[in-house]
């Protein structure tokens, strides 16, 4: 049975104790700043939707926050917590009735095997399993190449450069400064590169990093993202990085970062005429 929820203060004990678990903790609940800002702050959000799901017996046994934009027909699961496999079915029953042609996202913990299995069922696709990493002692280095904060004047070339298939399109960060921070790189007047990261919260992070593959190799991204740290210094700045990407990885190494608990990965999921 699922239940909308107004208020979250009866359910506080069985969040923090499935949240405590190696398999079925949400890394978008690691810290106090997403605790504050994907948990406390849900029910009082007009585009999320905030639900338990209850035994027989009327005992929670899965909480669940979704940010919903209907007429993008767009969702995202802000909070997923269940040890429990019947919850993850009931979730699945409600999302297939009630958001058909939807694409939906999943940021999820990778040993959650229950939501994996599912998701695999239903022919969603995987990225890369992202290592989460946090600034702890920032490494400043002397900069070689051009890097600047946005200017309108490379409005265009910011956007043919940026990468498409995402929810945070250029067009919708330039829609968002008072989220988004955006840093260029330019070579002979043009936009070689850019990083995309969040400057309002206390904790924040890089959302895309992208160099021009004939530029890469020359220290760029380094720069860019010295200089984004550098004007958030005085925030907790974190970051996901693919697993696998051992060349990143050691470039954010080099700039303070450590390897830290909060692994995540993300599936996406699109609902037609699929029923269960």
């Amino acid at each position: 049975m699922i239940k909308i929820l107004k208020d979250i203060e009866e359910y506080v004990f069985f969040i923090n104790k499935i949240n405590k678990t190696d398999n079925y903790s949400d890394p978008m609940l690691s810290n106090e700043v997403q605790m504050k800002h994907n948990l406390l702050e849900s029910v009082n959000k007009k585009d999320n939707i905030t639900f338990g799901i209850f035994d027989h017996n009327n005992i929670i046994i899965g909480f669940f926050v979704f940010l919903v934009i209907e007429e993008e027909k767009y969702a995202e699961m802000i909070v997923g917590l269940s040890d429990n496999k019947k919850a993850y079915f009931e979730l699945f029953e409600y999302l297939f009735d009630n958001y058909k042609a939807y694409n939906i996202d999943f940021v999820y913990n990778p040993n959650n095997n229950y939501l994996n299995e599912l998701l695999k069922e239903y022919n969603a696709s995987f990225e890369i399993e992202q290592q989460k990493m946090q600034l702890i002692k920032f490494n400043n280095i002397k900069r070689k190449n051009e890097v600047i904060l946005y200017s309108p004047k490379y409005k265009e070339q910011y956007i043919n450069l940026h990468l498409k298939d995402t929810y945070w399109t250029g067009e919708k960060v330039l829609t968002a400064f008072d989220k988004f921070r955006v840093i260029l790189a330019i070579k002979d007047n043009k936009v070689v590169g850019y990083v995309d990261i969040t400057h309002k919260y206390e904790e924040n992070e890089p959302y895309d990093v992208f160099v021009k593959e004939e530029y890469r190799n020359m220290g760029i991204a380094t720069d860019m993202l010295s200089y984004a740290i550098e004007l958030d210094k005085n925030k907790r700045i974190m970051l996901l990085v693919d697993i696998d990407n051992e060349k990143a990885i050691k470039l954010y190494e080099k700039l303070g970062f450590e390897k830290v608990k909060g692994n995540n990965i993300t599936a996406h999921l699109y609902i037609e005429w699929v029923y269960i």
